[in-house]
Parts: structure tokens; sequence; C-alpha cells
């Protein structure tokens, strides 16, 4: 898949150049990828990255909700960044029907990751 620019002349990316794109762990290696992003129909804030890890130190590919702001882009890897752990992971809050509509769960969410809250 081709993978955008990123880092050329600004800070804007489309959400279709954000599908497939690698995320990294803190030590380099690949971790995964973003499938897909949850964005605030009224903020606009990007809130979550949806994205399925694959073989992440022994875990096998898995879909997960990860905050918005637990990644940071690195231009160097054209991909993104994340510290999240393996444990962090398997004990991430369990997403069912409707999870997205409720903002206690969306804090479970937050506060597993030690990320702030994208709607403040």
């Amino acid at each position: 898949m081709e993978q955008a620019q990123h880092g050329s002349g600004g800070s804007l990316v489309s959400t279709n150049e954000i599908t497939g794109t690698a995320v990294y762990g803190e030590t380099g290696e690949k971790a995964g990828t973003i499938d897909h992003l949850m964005i605030d129909k009224t903020s606009g804030k990007a809130a979550y990255a949806i994205m399925t890890f694959g073989g992440f130190l022994g875990l096998g590919e898995q879909e997960f909700v990860i905050p918005w702001g637990a990644l940071s882009y690195d231009s160097g890897l054209d991909g993104y960044r994340t510290s999240i752990t393996p444990d962090q992971l398997e004990s991430a809050p369990a997403q069912y029907e409707g999870w997205h509509r409720d903002r206690k769960h969306e804090e479970s969410i937050y506060d597993h990751y030690h990320v702030p809250y994208y709607w403040f």
C-alpha cells in the first residue's frame, strides 16, 4: 500500500492516508497497523485509532481501540509510535456494541492508557 508523505508541507493528513499506516513500539519494532479512525462528530477531533496488532510480542492479530493521543507521528519511520505495552493491550477494557456512546466506558479506555480525554 502506498503511504502518504505525512511530513511534506503541513500537518494535515487525509484519513485514507492513515488507514494501513504502520505503528511502532518504543524500540522501533512494528507493532501493528491503523485500520480506521473514529472522529468526534461535534468537535472534529480524532478520538480513537482502531488498530490491528498481529504477532505483537506473542499476541495473535486482534483489533483494539486506542486513544488517538497514545500515538505520535514519526517522520523517520513514516508511521506512528506508541508506548502501549502488550500487558496494556491484554488488560484493555472490553468493547461491546455501542461502547462509543458510553462516556464512562470511554473514560475507562483513556484512563487505562493514561491519555488525557479528547473531549476536554
